[in-house]
């Protein structure tokens, strides 16, 4: 039997599998494949330690960490798709067959970002079409843009983007802004901000990069393009909880609910970090940090230490 079953392969799982090693742990890692959503990134400028990277040298270092470490198994390719309850602990399958006993797990498996499904998403995406405007909004310096949201990912995507588009095009599905009424306000009174209601977006235009957005009328049916060079696909995310349902407790929108001082769940044994989780910042670097959290929780946990604060040791 594993200490700790580490499911997912983005900076969380990471994170996770650094403090686990570290700690000793018989410990073993399964990942479809590294990098997380961060993967198809142009330019990451928020990574802290690294001024400028992309998406692809950011999983390397990851892939390249997590292999590193001494005594952690990795399994990658496969995905963990099975979490059954067992005496002492948990049973955890993938998809390729394989099946591990552990006493822990560390749910680290993310989220996915919800889609359009429209002709040129997929393959713009990291080209112009991007799905977080807190990690790539400086990539768009001076240059026109539309946000796909009406809701509040959307509104704090323009709010994100204002310091650096030229314009910014904001494309309602409905007849109404459905976020927060301050954040509304804000948006309504910013001048780069156009803001379209009704718009059913159709397609993603461009050559090598985005160089449009297609949308119709939803009242008159005329379809109309937009000259932009970037497409900010901001409708919210879907967490990649699923394998998770009905062991631990998660809110309406499929989040695993945790103590966010130690990334415990519901169900005793089982830990989660990162996008997964109902973290309301959804950044790489904190989704290590909690990941960190949830890894040395789980070893207190396997040997039977209850922790405090260094602030409240008092030598007798």
């Amino acid at each position: 039997m594993y200490d700790v079953v580490i499911i997912g392969g983005g900076p969380a799982a990471a994170g996770a599998a650094v403090y686990v090693a570290r700690k000793k742990l018989k410990s073993v890692l399964i990942a479809k494949e590294f990098g997380g959503q961060s993967a198809v990134s142009a330019s990451i400028e928020n990574w802290i330690g690294d001024e400028l990277l992309t998406g692809f040298d950011l999983t390397q270092k990851l892939e390249r960490h997590i292999r590193a470490q001494k005594g952690l198994e990795v399994v990658s390719g496969e995905l963990a798709n099975k979490i059954s309850e067992i005496a002492g602990g948990f049973l955890v399958e993938t998809d390729g067959g394989k099946s591990f006993e552990t006493k822990t797990i560390i749910l680290a498996s993310g989220s996915r970002r919800r889609r359009l499904g429209v002709p040129g998403e997929a393959k713009f995406e990291g080209k112009g079409v991007v799905f977080c405007a807190t990690c790539d909004a400086p990539l768009f310096p001076e240059k026109k843009v539309a946000v796909v949201g009406g809701g509040n990912a959307g509104l704090e995507a323009v709010v994100d983007l204002t310091p650096y588009a030229s314009k910014i095009y904001l494309l309602v599905r409905s007849d109404s802004l459905k976020g927060d009424p301050v954040t509304q306000d804000e948006v309504r009174a910013n001048s780069k901000v156009e803001i379209i209601y009704d718009a059913l977006t159709q397609e993603v235009l461009g050559a090598d990069f985005v160089r449009g957005l297609k949308y119709k009328d939803a009242k008159t049916g005329e379809e109309k393009e937009l000259a932009v060079e970037g497409v900010f696909v901001e409708i919210g995310a879907v967490p990649n909880s699923d394998i998770a349902k009905g062991l631990v407790e998660m809110n309406p929108f499929g989040e695993v609910l945790i103590d966010h001082k130690t990334g415990t769940t519901s169900k005793l044994g089982i830990y989660a970090a990162g996008d997964v989780t109902d973290e309301i910042y959804k950044q790489n670097n904190i989704s290590v940090g909690d990941a960190v959290k949830a890894a040395l929780s789980a070893y207190n946990y396997i040997l039977g230490m209850q922790r405090r604060s260094p602030a409240a040791e008092v030598e007798k």
